[in-house]
């Protein structure tokens, strides 16, 4: 699908990444993965943050052990891991630009759901604190049944409680990563931020720098009910997965 196809379409349901899509994340994550290295005398480098980027936290830890030669401590750097990045967005909760806004037309039209590959708890906090958990109908997280980013597990039960089939629903991510993810479930792709590489534009539908560039919202809102009031009843569900 093209850009230009993708104005006339309406998805029939809508699956957030949350980390740099929903909630400006993205960020805490790079600085809690520095601090531990530091905690650990290791310095990390370019290549390993764009490595890390999207990546399950479990992952990361693993990856952190091995940049400090102490795979050993794969465990003790993940936890760590953790425990700095719920500090980290306990203190500065924010929202990406945009993604209120979007979030808010979309759940008129649509039901919502989240595909993360954070824990179900810090999803459930960071939307909780920036007022739009009672949008989203499931939460998606890995769990012993579902793999993780890049595997297109948590998009494909998203898309399954939302009772619509992948190819009718729109994936909306930042990372790499989670386009692999939603591509590979078979959804169509709102990418957003910084231009991709051609591995990036290749997987996704549409590319935007930010949810807040006026074609977004203008989309969204043109598929909103005249009387606004909407499909999708909001309540709330969650993961491995949490549903209403």
């Amino acid at each position: 699908m093209t850009a230009h196809r993708f104005f006339s379409w309406t998805p029939a349901a809508v699956v957030f990444d949350c980390d740099g899509t929903l909630m400006d994340t993205e960020r805490h994550w790079v600085d809690a993965r520095d601090m531990v290295l530091r905690e650990y005398g290791c310095t990390p480098s370019a290549e390993f943050s764009e490595q890390a980027r999207g990546l399950h936290y479990t992952e990361c830890g693993r990856l952190m052990a091995e940049a400090a030669d102490r795979p050993d401590l794969t465990k003790d750097m993940t936890d760590t891991l953790l425990d700095r990045f719920r500090e980290l967005v306990a203190a500065n909760p924010t929202t990406m630009p945009g993604a209120p806004e979007l979030v808010h037309s979309a759940v008129q039209f649509a039901p919502l759901a989240v595909a993360s590959n954070c824990p179900l708890e810090v999803v459930e906090s960071c939307l909780g604190l920036a007022g739009l958990r009672e949008c989203f109908r499931h939460i998606v997280v890995p769990d012993a049944a579902i793999r993780p980013k890049p595997h297109p597990d948590v998009y494909v039960t998203a898309a399954r409680l939302c009772g619509v089939d992948p190819g009718d629903a729109l994936a909306v991510e930042d990372s790499h990563c989670g386009v692999q993810a939603a591509a590979a479930a078979g959804m169509r792709v709102l990418g957003v931020g910084a231009q991709p590489g051609e591995k990036e534009q290749a997987l996704a539908d549409w590319w935007v720098d930010s949810l807040e560039e006026p074609t977004v919202q203008g989309w969204a809102d043109a598929r909103v009910p005249a009387q606004g009031t909407g499909q999708a009843d909001a309540g709330a569900t969650g993961g491995g997965v949490l549903d209403s």
